[in-house]
């Protein structure tokens, strides 16, 4: 199902006040994360990645990423925001291309991040990205990242005053708001708020404040990135070693607590 702008308007609108983002990685975890009562639905690029059995970055394919998106759109009534990476392409007219297609599987939200690529690049990425968006007639949500800090684009001492011209750029380029991964100090993230006039995202780590510090901080998103996936994973992990020892079906059925009807869940 094709994004709709209504859709968008609606996601947009979650940022005045603090949008918490567990994020999903096909339509099964994304229809869990909708009934344990999210806001809107927020995919993890790496998840995603790891459920097709590809590395984090640009090794999934964007038909995989298109298809995951279409069949979350399927299962959902909520808004939806797609971890697209870096564009999945060098080229701004195919970050363009590709991000048509996301908004065309059902996404109102990308981010789209830098990396160790050029900072001119990623703010061509975003300018295409709005263009794209504006020919489909949806005011998509650009998420703009910059990872300075994951990434130690800069000397610790220059990651803040780098940060905030960055995002002061992404203004410029047409983005909706700015994500600092690895943001962590309180102080830090106050002086980005403060001087970034976008909504701010920060990533779930540990030693990262909780939501209402976040948001006295002037932050106005929280994304768990990997962390839902690694959850699930572990239990995952658990059971099947658990259960290989020596075949306890009573100990497997009663790791598996919820008995929800995942059929009549998709039914709807």
């Amino acid at each position: 199902m094709p994004a709709r702008p209504q859709d968008a308007a609606r996601f947009h609108a979650l940022h005045q006040d603090f949008l918490i983002l567990p994020n999903a990685w096909d339509a099964a975890s994304a229809k869990l994360t909708e009934r344990a009562g999210a806001k809107a639905i927020a995919t993890s690029s790496a998840a995603v990645a790891w459920a097709h059995g590809y590395a984090d970055g640009h090794d999934l394919p964007i038909d995989k990423l298109v298809t995951t998106v279409e069949e979350i759109a399927r299962v959902i009534a909520l808004p939806i925001t797609c971890d697209a990476e870096g564009g999945y392409a060098d080229d701004p007219g195919q970050v363009g291309e590709n991000v048509a297609a996301l908004i065309g599987a059902g996404a109102v939200g990308i981010n789209l991040e830098d990396g160790r690529e050029p900072h001119d690049l990623h703010l061509r990425k975003i300018e295409a990205a709005r263009a794209a968006a504006e020919r489909a007639g949806v005011n998509l949500y650009i998420n703009a990242r910059t990872d300075v800090y994951l990434k130690q684009l800069t000397s610790a001492e220059q990651a803040l005053e780098e940060t905030i011209r960055r995002g002061r750029a992404f203004i410029e380029a047409g983005a909706s708001g700015l994500f600092a991964p690895f943001a962590i100090k309180p102080d830090d993230i106050r002086a980005i708020a403060g001087a970034v006039d976008l909504p701010l995202n920060i990533m779930a780590w540990p030693g990262v404040s909780d939501a209402a510090t976040l948001q006295s901080l002037g932050a106005r998103r929280l994304s768990a990135a990997t962390w839902m996936f690694r959850a699930a994973a572990s239990a995952v992990a658990e059971a099947a070693s658990a259960f290989l020892r020596i075949g306890d079906c009573e100990a497997l059925a009663a790791r598996a607590r919820d008995r929800t009807d995942f059929d009549a869940m998709m039914r709807g």
